[in-house]
């Protein structure tokens, strides 16, 4: 991506890193100069959507509001979207030359850690769903109109202004390394997957990926949004996490021909692990009020505590075949998760599941709508989401303590607000009776 010698192919660089809501925040900083990285404040992980701030653990908010410095390799800057004279790429936060234990890269880090430390290697491949939007003339949003969209399509009956074409086109230029896109079941819904690869370079992608295709639907005066349940009638979005191990020779660990299923031991105790701390990684996956609209029994979406061979209304889906690439397929979260923790939570469950070396149950058979092989599922909403992550002691302990009690706090309070919130709802079924 740099040319030769000592004459950059950039005049800037924009130097991104993920906050804790999944938002790319950073600065354009000029090319000579770069390298230095830059400094932030450290409150802007007490930001929620709203702007307002909550004083949780680790946010200094009320300590003078401190900066963290952001810095990167600059090896890893790649050709951007905008322009031929900017570079973007994803930097590490840090303060006082330790890292920033509450930044969702470094959670993401010490995840990977834990794997490579057993001699293996993770790789991540993550598929994104998302519904497109137009204005609706009185400063809101309403559904693109595609009346002739149907799902696993392509072309101008679902795809209308080209935007997935500018996306697709834009994501192949810059080295994102799409793998395919298509419209979903729902209108107009789209699913965006990109290669398989190492687990931190994988997530890195997918969070530039996400940057570029809202950006370019903006150009277009529409929005992409990975909300996971934006439409009361309609199916969500998801964001599948799918997940495997290489040894020190290439070789997927995950892979046993011999095995009725094609799973390996360490396979079948990566999905027990999932399984065991289903309900703590809910607050994780599945991190806002929305999030649990779609949630619920017969959406295909992660709500039972079951796994099944190749079975969409499992939450641990096992593709069929005994491939090289044999992975498991994580489908609780939704689009609005951050991608490094969503990856961290599955990632940290697979391993404590390895370490203790659990027993895995039998697979979900049935349609697994609105009945499962189990009785456990996600909890109600995200307040019982929260109960559960802090009962669950040891997967909390794993995404990290400064972390967790962090993540706790800005949640709770995001809770909160939607608690003593009116919504229309509330006007509409009961304003003009009582």
């Amino acid at each position: 991506m740099i040319t030769s010698g000592d004459s950059p192919s950039f005049d800037r660089v924009r130097l991104l890193f993920p906050d804790h809501l999944g938002l790319a925040r950073g600065k354009y900083l000029p090319w000579g100069i770069a390298h230095r990285g830059t400094k932030h404040c450290i409150a802007l992980f007490a930001l929620d959507y709203d702007r307002q701030m909550t004083p949780a653990p680790g946010t200094m908010m009320l300590e003078g509001l401190p900066d963290v410095e952001v810095s990167f390799d600059p090896a890893d800057v790649r050709a951007s979207w905008e322009d031929d004279r900017t570079g973007v790429v994803v930097g590490d936060v840090s303060m006082h030359d330790e890292p920033l234990e509450i930044s969702p890269r470094r959670v993401l880090r010490r995840a990977i850690s834990r794997w490579t430390d057993m001699g293996l290697t993770p790789k991540v491949g993550i598929e994104l769903e998302a519904f497109v939007m137009q204005p609706n003339g009185r400063g809101g949003w309403e559904e693109w109109d595609t009346p002739t969209a149907y799902v696993y399509g392509t072309g101008h009956a679902v795809d209308p202004a080209g935007i997935i074409d500018d996306i697709m086109f834009a994501a192949i230029q810059v080295g994102l390394r799409v793998e395919s896109i298509n419209s979903e079941y729902d209108t107009p819904q789209f699913e965006l997957t990109l290669e398989y690869g190492d687990a931190l370079e994988s997530v890195d992608r997918i969070f530039l990926f996400k940057v570029l295709a809202r950006e370019l639907a903006q150009r277009k005066g529409l929005l992409l949004t990975f909300l996971g349940k934006p439409f009361a009638d309609k199916g969500g979005s998801g964001l599948h996490v799918n997940f495997s191990a290489e040894d020190a020779n290439g070789v997927n660990v995950f892979l046993d021909t011999a095995d009725e299923a094609q799973l390996s031991q360490i396979a079948r105790h990566s999905i027990a692990g999932c399984l065991a701390h289903h309900e703590a990684m809910s607050a994780v996956c599945a991190p806002t009020v929305n999030a649990y609209k779609r949630l619920v029994p017969g959406q295909m979406s992660g709500y039972w505590a079951n796994w099944g061979i190749d079975h969409r209304s499992a939450t641990v889906r096992i593709p069929w075949g005994p491939t090289p690439g044999k992975r498991i397929e994580h489908r609780m979260s939704d689009g609005a998760a951050n991608p490094y923790l969503a990856t961290a939570a599955v990632l940290n469950a697979a391993y404590l599941g390895v370490a203790q070396s659990l027993p895995l149950d039998a697979p979900e058979v049935g349609d697994g709508f609105e009945t499962a092989n189990t009785e456990r599922c996600v909890p109600e909403n995200l307040s019982g989401a929260l109960d559960a992550y802090e009962a669950n002691t040891e997967f909390a302990a794993t995404m990290g303590q400064e972390f967790s009690d962090y993540w706790v706090a800005i949640k709770r309070a995001e809770w909160d607000k939607y608690r003593r919130a009116v919504t229309d709802w509330e006007l509409n079924h009961y304003l003009a009776f009582l």
